[in-house]
Parts: C-alpha cells; sequence; structure tokens
C-alpha cells in the first residue's frame, strides 16, 4: 500500500501546472467482517478498499474531492487526471481562502505497528463457542488500516496499524442484553475467556426480576464503556479551539469562569499510544502528547490549521473536527475488585445511550441507561434494573460528586465502520460517583 500511494503521489506531482501545490491524504484497510446473530454466522466478507483526497492550491485559492481507488495505476491515473480538472474548474469559481494554512515544513515520517492479528478462522471458532447455547449477536471486525500523507513539497508521511475489534452482546429478553467488546492487537484466550465469563454472570442476574427505582438521586458506578459514552459526547466540540471561541464548547464555564472537575481528572489527548496516525490532512505533525484538562483545570485547547489562521495561535495539528482521537483519561486509586464493596448500595451502570446535552453551556448531559444495569445492595448485586433517564452536569459527575476512578483501565476502540474502521481509540478507567441524578 505505501509503495502504491507513493507513486500515486509521483503521478500527482508529475501533473501539477504552473505555480500549483497540493497536498493529498490517503487512507486504506483490508478488513475482514463477520456478523453473527444467535450465535451463528450471519454474514462474512473481506473489504479492500482505498481513498485518496487531493487538495489542489494555487496561492490562496484551493478546491479538493476524493476518489476511491480500484489499485490498478492505470485506471487509477485517468481518475486522477480526470480529478485534477475538475479542481482547476472549481478553484477558478472560487475566492481566496484567508483561512487557508498547510505545512511547509517537511517532515517525513513512517510508522508500522506489527502484524500480530490472530487467525480469522480460530477466532471465529472461539468466538461460536463462547455464543453456545446463548444469543450472541455482534461484530468481528480485524484487519490492517494504512493512512498517508503526501504534498508537492516532498513531504511523505505513511502510518499502518492491524487491530481487531468484537463488539458483541448475550442477548437476554426484550432491552435486556449485556453488551461487551473486546479489542486489540494480539489475542488473548485468557482475556477473552474472562470476559465471556463476566459476561455469562451478568447475563444469569438478568434473569432475576427487575427492580424498580425511583427518580433521585443514588451513588453509581460508570464502568469504562459507560464512562466512554460521556467522554464521546463531550468530545463533541468540547476541546476544540474553534467552539471555544464561539462559544458553542459545553466547558465554556472551565474556560471563562474557571470552573474545576475534580483534581484526580487529567484528561490527554495521547497520540503516542493511540492508533490514529500522527499526521493530518495538512501535512502537519501532531505532537505525542496535548494535555486537555489538567489536574481537573482546563489547560490546551485541540487547534486545527484553519483555527490556527483564523485566531493567530499556532496549531497542534488538530484535525478540522478539532475532537480527540486517542483520548486518554488518568487512572485513580479504586482497585477494581472493590468497585462493589465501594458502591455499597445504588447502581452499577455498563453502558449508556441517547446522550445529548439538556443545557450545553451548564454541560449538562441527559440520556439513558441501557442493557446490564443493575441495583447493588451491601456491596452484592441484588437484580437488573428497568430503564431510567439520567440528567447530570460534568461538573457534578466528574467534579464535586467523583468519589474515585478506578487504577485499572480499558483501551476502547472505537466501534465505527461506516464508511471506514475508525482508528479513534480511548483509555479510560471506571468512576464512582455520589448523588447522580435519575429523573424518570
Amino acid at each position: 500500500m505505501q509503495g502504491y500511494f507513493y507513486d500515486i503521489a509521483a503521478e500527482i506531482t508529475a501533473r501539477l501546472q504552473g505555480r500549483e501545490v497540493y497536498t493529498a491524504s490517503f487512507s486504506a484497510e483490508e478488513s475482514d467482517f463477520v456478523r453473527f446473530n444467535r450465535s451463528a454466522i450471519q454474514q462474512a466478507g473481506t473489504v479492500v478498499q482505498r481513498y485518496l483526497t487531493i487538495d489542489l492550491i494555487d496561492g490562496r485559492r484551493h478546491a479538493a474531492g476524493t476518489l476511491s481507488l480500484c489499485g490498478d495505476r492505470e485506471s487509477d491515473a485517468a481518475q486522477i487526471a480526470e480529478l485534477l480538472a475538475s479542481l482547476r474548474e472549481q478553484r477558478a469559481q472560487l475566492p481566496e481562502d484567508p483561512f487557508l494554512l498547510y505545512s511547509t515544513d517537511v517532515r517525513s515520517s513512517e510508522r508500522f505497528l506489527n502484524d500480530r492479528l490472530p487467525d480469522a478462522g480460530a477466532t471465529v471458532a472461539a468466538i461460536q463457542v463462547a455464543g453456545r447455547a446463548r444469543d450472541l449477536v455482534g461484530i468481528y471486525a480485524a484487519g490492517g488500516i494504512h493512512s498517508g500523507f503526501a504534498n508537492s513539497l516532498g513531504q511523505r508521511n505513511w502510518h499502518t496499524s492491524y487491530s481487531y475489534n468484537l463488539d458483541w452482546s448475550f442477548f437476554h429478553t426484550t432491552d435486556k442484553a449485556v453488551k461487551t467488546s473486546y479489542a486489540g492487537f494480539e489475542w488473548n484466550a485468557d482475556e477473552f475467556a474472562r470476559r465471556v465469563d463476566v459476561a455469562t454472570e451478568q447475563l444469569a442476574l438478568l434473569g432475576r426480576r427487575a427492580h424498580t427505582i425511583r427518580p433521585g438521586r443514588y451513588r453509581v458506578y460508570l464502568a469504562p464503556t459507560a464512562l466512554y459514552d460521556l467522554i464521546g459526547l463531550l468530545s463533541w466540540g468540547g476541546f476544540g479551539l474553534r467552539a471555544h471561541r464561539t462559544k458553542t464548547t459545553p466547558l465554556i464555564r472551565m474556560i471563562e469562569e474557571g470552573a474545576r472537575l475534580h483534581p484526580a481528572v487529567s484528561v490527554t489527548e495521547n497520540t503516542r499510544d493511540g492508533v490514529a496516525p500522527n499526521f493530518q490532512g495538512a501535512g502537519f505533525i501532531r505532537p505525542e502528547q496535548v494535555a486537555l484538562i489538567r489536574g481537573g483545570t482546563y489547560a490546551e485547547a485541540l487547534v486545527s490549521p484553519r483555527s490556527a489562521a483564523e485566531y493567530g495561535v499556532p496549531t497542534n495539528a488538530a484535525s478540522a473536527a478539532e475532537a480527540p482521537q486517542s483520548v486518554d483519561l488518568a487512572a485513580g486509586t479504586l482497585a477494581l475488585d472493590a468497585v462493589l464493596r465501594e458502591l455499597h448500595t445504588g447502581l452499577y451502570l455498563g453502558n449508556l445511550w441517547y446522550l445529548n446535552y439538556s443545557d450545553r453551556t451548564a454541560c449538562r448531559t441527559t440520556g439513558m441507561t441501557r442493557f446490564a444495569t443493575f441495583w447493588v445492595e451491601r456491596g452484592v448485586i441484588q437484580a437488573p434494573t428497568n430503564v431510567m433517564r439520567f440528567d447530570e452536569t460534568l461538573y457534578r459527575m466528574l467534579g464535586e460528586k467523583l468519589v474515585a476512578l478506578t487504577a485499572e483501565r480499558e483501551l476502547i476502540f472505537d466501534p465505527d465502520s461506516y464508511g471506514q474502521r475508525s482508528t479513534a481509540t480511548a483509555r479510560l478507567p471506571g468512576a464512582l460517583i455520589d448523588e447522580f441524578t435519575l429523573t424518570l
């Protein structure tokens, strides 16, 4: 893939005219997908795809377009020639872009994460064994993901990683199920068995009569997957400079009023330990880490090249969306095997869904409990609960009402495969919280 992309870059360079400059981004994958229902294979296949985006620049005028490449040099060269001609026509009709910014400092790089993926047949067989006599529903995706950047200045960047992601549930009845995942780079049979055992234990608990609780405030434990749902919502406009300057960020109180979270809360964009590439579409190289929240206090924003040009600040190579790709929440001190004991009486929340802001400026979020949510008394799970809606602010959940974060963290891979497999990841602990508000 890498050599093919570099050949394509040379093809684009050879077709430039006059003062033209280009930037090109390449994304590709070779992925196996297997969909399970009732513990049986319902659909299986392999996807090989390649996408190329070219931004053709002349002065401050530019136009961009994307192609799906077939891998045949002659056919793809013809497509590129047509795209370049089209972009020239479009560019002639466009005004100058005052916020155009691309890297002119040539910094080439290569990163290859070793292919340690398990044999697909053996993995699928293990999944089917785990689902024997149960209703296992889910999707297994695995394979190589490739990213590249090139420009007419001679910069070349490449990133290849190999990973798998099993996003699955044991379904019980109606709205009762145990949802979990297992993702990584190298399959560990013992770790998978442990997760299956935990899910099996929770599945048995779902057979108990559901416990109904009244609206009110409860002590809760958010598993890392539930916290992932909240951090995902917060990443939607929470950390970007553009959202800060336009006052649309849900963290506006932290930025303008000095509001703080619990001192144990530190959030980092940790590109060094993530799966996403360390370069972006304008050729800028991402720093290994960007501190977003440090010790409960707002630290830095993610700054895309366009925001850097608009607001006159340096870019830290954020994506156009200015959302973290490799978010990292620091570990706490609560041992995982002490969670139920410290929770004592309250709710164990494994997942959340339908999240949105009920008051964006106050960072107040609302959503529903989902799947395996359990009522706990004196440190022992008693029964599943019926679905409830919550409504809480981040400043209470991860601020004044945060009791502790777990010492153990989970690396969670984004299971999104709409268009192509995501390279976003999150490394998160669980969170023990007091007086969590359930509304109905």
